[in-house]
């Protein structure tokens, strides 16, 4: 009788994903480092685009799914890892770079905050279903921009209008592509999950 409870307390609502894991703090602590490691390789896929100061990489789609799959506590902490131990001189951001002087700096910092955001909405379900997936991830994608793209007008001189030019629309499809991706994927893995338990 007490193994048929489990599953339903193990995937409840306000469970993410790491949280089907045995609870312990070794446990999160390694998710929060696999997490900040995992996006910090992530960015090493990158490629630049031109007449940006900011490349396609893989550190956006990184960020969102640690956010999603963590909890809004344990994925700012992966991010807030990422972002510290970036600008201490770790080159792990896009393009094998560190600091914070750099013109892309700005969609760092968004995505520590969308991480926390999206991970928010995974604790309400949100990564439970393709079209609740899409609202996250689409509103993750967001933050990321509405923080990365004022930072680099005022890193680089341009106007906000260049700057969405530069820093917006060559990455819109990309990030389709993405949110493509974590829709297939994560609602999939709860479904797997459920009929595991």
């Amino acid at each position: 009788m007490s193994t048929a409870a489990t599953p339903a307390r193990t995937l409840r609502a306000g469970t993410v994903l790491a949280d089907l894991l045995p609870a312990s703090r070794t446990r999160d602590i390694a998710l929060v480092l696999g997490g900040a490691a995992l996006t910090g390789l992530a960015a090493q896929l990158s490629v630049p685009v031109p007449g940006s100061p900011v490349p396609v990489s893989g550190q956006t789609f990184a960020a969102l799914l640690v956010g999603t799959a963590l909890g809004a506590r344990r994925g700012f902490l992966a991010l807030a890892l990422y972002t510290v131990v970036g600008m201490a001189g770790v080159p792990w951001f896009a393009q094998s770079s560190s600091g914070y002087a750099m013109p892309s700096f700005g969609y760092v910092l968004g995505m520590l905050l969308a991480a926390t955001v999206v991970g928010a909405l995974a604790r309400r379900g949100a990564d439970r279903s393709v079209p609740r997936t899409a609202g996250a991830m689409l509103l993750g994608s967001a933050i990321i921009y509405a923080v990365g793209v004022p930072y680099l007008a005022l890193a680089t001189g341009m106007t906000l209008g260049q700057a969405v030019a530069a820093g917006l629309v060559p990455f819109l499809l990309g990030d389709a592509l993405k949110a493509a991706l974590a829709m297939g994927a994560l609602p999939a893995v709860w479904k797997l999950a459920g009929r595991r338990g």
